[in-house]
């Protein structure tokens, strides 16, 4: 009897198991929503102007490889007769893309220059002058540039200026 108890009691509860996994497949069944997200396509004649709208976002743009950096293989100049792009990468570039118009996928990054920028920079300059490490004429030419910073965003009516540049993700060759 107890045996027969027993027999009883484990086929109710594989049913009852059965029936719960069942009910758990039924409200599974629905479709789920894919959300797919296309990445936005700049051309390098908007870059400069329209990269605040995409700072640590995914972009595309195409263009020819300019240059390779030959110190290190990590950086490209890409241009079009629009604008052109800095791109940086954690790898080398092949310097066979030289001449390669090419679509590039890559991460919108912003260099601030503002006012603390600039102090710093004048406080390296003068420290680079003082151990002997650039001659009158560099150091001049220095402080000209970082005048020239100054003057620009006076003009501009703004607190800094803001360089654009992407961080390589990857990229296809136009054919």
């Amino acid at each position: 009897m107890m045996k027969n108890i027993l027999v009883v009691f484990t086929i109710s509860l594989f049913l009852f198991s059965c029936k719960t996994a069942t009910k758990n497949e039924e409200k599974n069944t629905g479709t789920a929503a894919i959300e797919i997200v296309e990445t936005p396509v700049l051309t390098l004649g908007e870059f400069d102007s329209k990269a605040s709208d995409f700072v640590s976002k995914e972009i595309k743009v195409q263009g020819i490889v300019d240059h390779v950096c030959k110190h290190g293989g990590k950086k490209i100049l890409l241009v079009t007769d629009e604008g052109d792009a800095h791109v940086f990468s954690e790898e080398r570039f092949d310097e066979s893309l030289k001449g390669s118009e090419i679509s590039l996928t890559g991460i919108v990054l912003e260099e601030r220059i503002d006012e603390a920028y600039l102090l710093k920079m004048e406080e390296d300059n003068i420290k680079s002058h003082s151990e002997g490490k650039s001659n009158e004429e560099q150091f001049n030419n220095k402080k000209k540039h970082l005048q020239n910073y100054r003057d620009q965003m006076k003009a501009d009516g703004t607190d800094h200026i803001s360089n654009y540049s992407l961080q390589y993700v990857s990229h296809e060759i136009v054919e």
